[in-house]
Order: C-alpha cells, then structure tokens, then sequence
C-alpha cells in the first residue's frame, strides 16, 4: 500500500521511542483516518515525501537535555509552516517544540507519573470545546517541564500542581500535549485527538478499507508484469490467509500457494488448514512436509532469536526449491514470494518504516522480517505490511474469508519454536506442548471465552518438578498457560479466569498428558514481556 495513494488526508508519527506511540496509530486509523508511524530521526525528504496534513511527535523516554536525545530533522519547522502542515507534540514531543523554537524546558520541581487531573484555562484552540475551569484525568509520564514558551505560544491547560498541560500557537498551527491523549488511562483522550484532527486541523475521515483493497490490488498489479508467478507462503494463520486471499483476487492462478509442515505445528495443525484451504478458501495449496529438514537445523539450539532465524532461512529455501519445480512446469521461474507480514511485525523488528531509528530496541526477529537471508532470490510482496491485526480481520471480512477463520487466534511463523524453551528436539517436548495446547483451546472454546481472548496457547518449560500421581513419585514437566487481551499485540494484558476453569483444565491436562505434573499461569502483561514465551 502506498501512503501517498490513500484517499484521505495523511497523519504522520514520528516516533521518538514511546512505548505507547504505535498506540496513536491505531487511535487515529480507528477515526477513519489513515497514518502512519516513521522514525522520529528520519530526513526530512522522508516526511515531506508522504505530504501530511497532520504531523504528531510522540513522547519518548529521553529528555532534550542529553546530548544523544532524538529530534526532527533540521528544516521541518519551516518546512511546517511554508506548508500549513498541523504539528501536535505529545509529553516529549511538546518539549521538543518548545526547546527547538525558543523556549525552555527544565527538570521538573514536581515529576508526574500516571493519573493526574489537569484544568483548561482557555477555551480556544485544541480545548475550543471545552469551558474553562473543566477538569478531566489524563496519564502522565514526565520528569522535565515547559518553563518558558517561544514567541506565540499560550498555556491552554495546566496541571493541578501548576505543571504545562497543553500550549498552542494557532498562527503557526504548532500545539503540545504533555500527557498522553491515546492510552485509556485518559479517558477523554480520543475526544480531544477526534476535535484536534477534525475541528482544529480539517482532516476527513475518508480512509476505509475497501480502499486499502482497492489501492493493493492495484499495488500489486503495477509491480507484477502480466506473465509473472508468484509464491504465497501460507502458515494456517489469518495474516498468510489473507494475503494469500487478495493476491489471488488480483492475479488469479498466477499465485502457487505452498504450506510448509516444519514440525512444529499445533495438534493436527495440518490436517485443519488443509481442509479450510481447500474446501472454503479455494486457494491452489502445495503442501510440503520439512519436519526433518527443520527440526535437524534446530537441534541443539536454545537461543529464541537464533530459532527465529534458522526457521527464517530453511522457509526461504523451501521456497527457493519450491519456485525451481515451478519453473519446470511452468516454462518460466516465479520471481515473487507473498506473506504476511504485519505492521507490529515490522515495528518490532526494527526498523519501522523510515530509516535511521537509534532510540528504541529491537523487540524480537519475526521470522519473516529478521530470518530472511540477504541473498534470497525471490523478491517480496507484501500486502499487510502497514496494517494491524483487527485491520488484518476487516480486510478478510471484505475478502469473504470466513468469520471462523479470521477470529483464530494468532500463531506465530516459527510456530512452537517459540512455545518450547531451550532445545525443541530434546525428549518429547514438542508432543507434550502439543497436548497441552489443544486442551487448553478446547477447555476456552468450550467456556465461550474464546473470542473474548486475542490469544491464548501452552507453553513447555524445560524444568521438572516432583509430583505425586497413582500414589507414585512422579518427576515430570511444568507447562504454563498464557492468554491475553489486546487489539493488535503491541500493547496486551493477561486474561483473568474464573478459578474454576482454572482448577478444571488443569486436571484435564495432568490427567491426559503423560509427563506432566504441575501446570502454572502466566500473569504478565506486555511489557514488560513480550506475548510469546521466548
């Protein structure tokens, strides 16, 4: 999808490492406006290259006193105001406008951390709609505050401590927040962010997506040529499922799906997909059994990065070898691979859309972003790869994939690589976790919980502990379960169940899974872990 072909107007994050910056992607797309998240570091032909109406700073853990603190590139603000382009700082993102265009932030009297209730002091601008004197709660998260604002700013709110809330200069279209408007600790955030875009700034809210199929499909003819063939990865997921989906609507039999059995599927895994492809999808799907090829490569490693990208690159000559077969049958060898790829795929991975990002981590290498091989020969489309998974879900809705389908839960591509700690060839461990996983989705569906629950799965630790079971000592495997909420897993917390669907599936699973004596629960939200156990 290209950004400068959405049909509505452009609101562009930069990010300067807030851990809640994709979450004003997400609050801003749910408006029916499409945006985009960059790196906060990146040149300025970057961003005047996407044409924004609307340009966001977001907060960030740094302050603009250190030496190696992230700012926009030199020309921006006239580059702003030449275009009357709207700006809007957010916690760092304010005090960066501030510092930059003259005024002065230093270190806090007060630090404020978490809720705290702010006061409009003027009814104009960003607050028009607002009377002065409302007050409402917001999350905040700043040591440094705006001491002295440039030449034409205005103090709009402020905090009940006396601290900057929000300052504006409506001529150069310049405002600041210095609370966080798109984290639900703020509850009137997406009313202010709806008023800003909307009120102050005259965006429409014109983005959709049947335009986002419309506009891909287009993509994806441009770039193939009429006689080209093209690859689809396919791993049983929705992401693979729906990009395999609207590829087909664009190039019909010219797309050769393939489904890699790597060993490290879920119970009966194969078997399922399978039926689904081909019995409601359609879809033309290979099937290649590589249990061996992957699981020998695998053998003896424990570091979860490392397995993200062995399992990256058999996946690449799977497909290499796949693309060559082709190429005797067809006369002609396929020259593109499909897949998957989301937008947190890409983030997490790092570097997100944009260049030059040095102020946050890489989370984790998806195995379709990180464990590609450099000198891969197939070249890559993908049709996602600026969407969240909720968007993912729409678009397949659009597509007619069925609802069944798109509500599974998500699993990743290295499968239970990720799911197994230490070495995934070691004893039984894969089949144990197998069992477990199956029981513990069977037990949610059976509750009626599992469409309340973004994902749920069992994970296999490589500790044994001392049981009791048929009046024997038993010295066998823990398991864990995990299940958590969200909306697009960038952000997600853990799901609280009833304790007796606690007590009930942990019988089942000691009961049925020979080698298991104590199951446990995982309660941590992200962050500070990531969703999969690695």
């Amino acid at each position: 999808m290209d950004p400068k072909a959405v049909k509505s107007d452009l609101v562009l994050i930069l990010d300067f490492g807030s851990q809640y910056t994709h979450l004003i992607t997400r609050r801003i797309r749910a408006l029916s406006v499409f945006s985009l998240c960059i790196s906060g570091t990146s040149p300025l032909s970057s961003i005047t290259s996407l044409n924004p109406k609307v340009v966001i700073l977001s907060g960030g853990p740094h302050s603009v006193h250190s030496d190696d603190s992230p700012s926009f590139p030199d020309g921006f603000v006239d580059w702003a105001l030449s275009n009357g382009v709207f700006v809007l700082g957010i916690c760092y993102g304010l005090q960066l406008i501030v510092q930059r265009l003259g005024g002065e932030v230093r270190v806090g009297q007060k630090q404020e951390y978490g809720r705290m209730e702010i006061e409009v002091v003027k009814s104009c601008g960003i607050f028009a709609g607002k009377k002065v004197g409302d007050k409402q709660v917001v999350w905040m998260s700043h040591g440094d505050e705006a001491a002295r604002l440039p030449d034409g700013f205005e103090v709009v709110a402020t905090s009940l401590q006396g601290a900057v809330a929000a300052v504006e200069d409506r001529n150069r279209k310049f405002y600041g927040l210095q609370y966080h408007p798109e984290v639900t600790h703020s509850p009137e955030g997406m009313e202010t962010l709806r008023y800003f875009l909307f009120d102050v700034c005259g965006v429409n809210a014109g983005w959709k997506m049947e335009d986002v199929m419309d506009e891909e499909i287009k993509v994806i003819n441009n770039t193939l040529a009429p006689d080209d063939h093209v690859i689809c990865a396919l791993s049983g997921g929705v992401d693979s499922t729906v990009a395999a989906t609207l590829v087909h609507k664009a190039i019909g039999d010219r797309l050769h799906c393939v489904f890699v059995d790597n060993g490290l599927l879920r119970y009966k895994e194969r078997e399922r997909v399978m039926e689904t492809f081909e019995r409601d999808l359609h879809l033309p799907v290979t099937c290649v059994d590589a249990s061996d090829q992957f699981l020998s490569k695998l053998k003896g490693v424990v570091d979860p990065e490392m397995k993200r990208k062995i399992i990256g690159k058999e996946f690449i000559c799977i497909f290499d070898a796949f693309a060559q077969e082709l190429e005797q049958k067809l006369g002609k060898k396929p020259a593109f691979l499909v897949q998957g790829t989301l937008y947190p795929d890409v983030i997490e991975s790092c570097p997100p859309p944009g260049s030059g990002r040095t102020h946050s981590h890489t989370i984790k290498s998806h195995h379709n972003v990180g464990g590609l091989p450099k000198d891969m020969k197939l070249k890559l489309i993908e049709p996602l790869k600026l969407l969240f998974k909720d968007e993912v879900r729409q678009l397949g809705k659009i597509l007619k994939v069925p609802e069944p389908f798109l509500k599974r839960h998500p699993f990743p591509g290295p499968g239970l690589a990720v799911r197994v700690l230490g070495d995934v060839t070691e004893g039984n461990a894969l089949d144990i976790v197998r069992q477990v996983d199956e029981i513990f989705i069977q037990s949610i569906k059976g509750a009626g919980i599992y469409d309340s629950i973004w994902q749920a799965f069992a994970v296999f630790l490589p500790v044994k502990s001392v049981g009791v079971q048929g009046d024997q000592r038993t010295h066998s495997y823990v398991v864990t379960l995990r299940a958590v909420t969200s909306q697009d897993g960038m952000t997600a917390d853990w799901y609280c169940f009833e304790n007796s669907f606690l007590k009930d599936v942990s019988q089942k699973i000691c009961n049925n899974v020979r080698g298991v004596n104590r199951v446990t629960l995982d309660i941590t939200s992200k962050p500070p872990s990531t969703i999969e156990w690695e």
